[in-house]
């Protein structure tokens, strides 16, 4: 009893020293999970680009396509067609990114015949929300399929995903569990969301923090409480076995980088590694945004040839 005293009406000068530590770790424990939790908001809520075109005008005579997201709402994508019963291509932006700035990937693709299909995720474009880097996303994408897949005019059995960072979760995800995924392609994938938290913690310079990290990752964890129980997605890749798969790691995004190699090496066979100096497809030069394109499209070209399939 004597000792909680001391601590509680401190009289000598170690129980004064070791009050006021544990007092500053106090306060600084609740200073880093407040910062924390902030953070986390803005990073669950990104500045969100507008995503509009011309449908009349725009090259490719692209379609607006509805489709509705169990607990999430409604949803609008661009369907530009290809070769009548071929199969698509839906393209999974980055986070921080939206639908139209992979125009020119759409294009290079729809130009081998291929069907191709993009649309924004939550909190990205005009879409409301939080994201939660791809918990949430995938299932956005697998509403995207079905719909897809529901029209007379492309082989409902057969579709290529790509993917960037956010884009490439929601893409490996949902390819291990529907089998009408027949190739995909992983820019800068990760194996589990807070990965991608601590690498927008560590773009702010406040990982230097003692426990931000962790405590951001806490936060979003929370935030996600319903996916507790949901495996990395290194834990489902046999999953994948004989679904060729291109894994793209970009030489200045380190920490993805690391991620990819380490999906590359765990994912069965048939399976290829491109390395690449800069990453985000959106941001390359163009001489780099046109090689990127040959690579990409050569990949689906060689594993998911645009063929005419079977159509109702």
């Amino acid at each position: 009893m004597s000792i909680f005293y001391e601590l509680r009406y401190p009289t000598k000068w170690y129980t004064k020293v070791l009050t006021a530590v544990l007092a500053l770790a106090f306060f600084v424990g609740l200073a880093t999970l407040a910062i924390a939790g902030f953070l986390v908001y803005r990073i669950v809520k990104p500045q969100r680009t507008t995503s509009e075109i011309n449908m009349n005008t725009f090259p490719g005579r692209p379609d607006a396509v509805q489709f509705s997201v169990p607990g999430l709402g409604a949803r609008e994508g661009w369907f530009f067609p290809g070769l009548r019963g071929a199969p698509t291509i839906v393209l999974c932006h980055g986070y921080e990114s939206s639908r139209s700035e992979l125009l020119t990937l759409v294009s290079a693709l729809q130009d081998h015949q291929y069907n191709v299909f993009v649309f924004d995720f939550a909190a990205h474009g005009k879409n409301a929300g939080v994201t939660t880097f791809g918990y949430k996303e995938s299932e956005e994408l697998r509403a995207a399929i079905d719909t897809l897949a529901a029209r007379t005019d492309v082989d409902p059995a057969s579709f290529g995903l790509w993917g960037y960072n956010l884009g490439a979760y929601a893409a490996l995800r949902e390819g291990e569990t529907d089998k009408r995924v027949r190739a995909l392609v992983l820019d800068s994938v990760y194996d589990e969301p807070k990965q991608m938290v601590k690498v927008e913690v560590n773009n702010t310079g406040l990982n230097a923090f003692p426990f931000m990290v962790r405590s951001a990752e806490l936060s979003f964890d929370w935030l996600n409480y319903q996916y507790k129980q949901e495996p990395p997605l290194s834990k489902r890749l046999g999953a994948l076995k004989n679904v060729p798969k291109l894994f793209i790691e970009a030489n200045d995004e380190p920490e993805l980088a690391d991620s990819t190699r380490d999906l590359f090496v765990k994912a069965p066979e048939p399976r290829e590694q491109a390395m690449i100096p800069h990453g985000n497809f959106a941001g390359l030069t163009d001489p780099d945004k046109r090689a990127y394109e040959d690579r990409v499209v050569t990949f689906f070209l060689m594993h998911l040839p645009a063929t005419s399939g079977p159509v109702r």
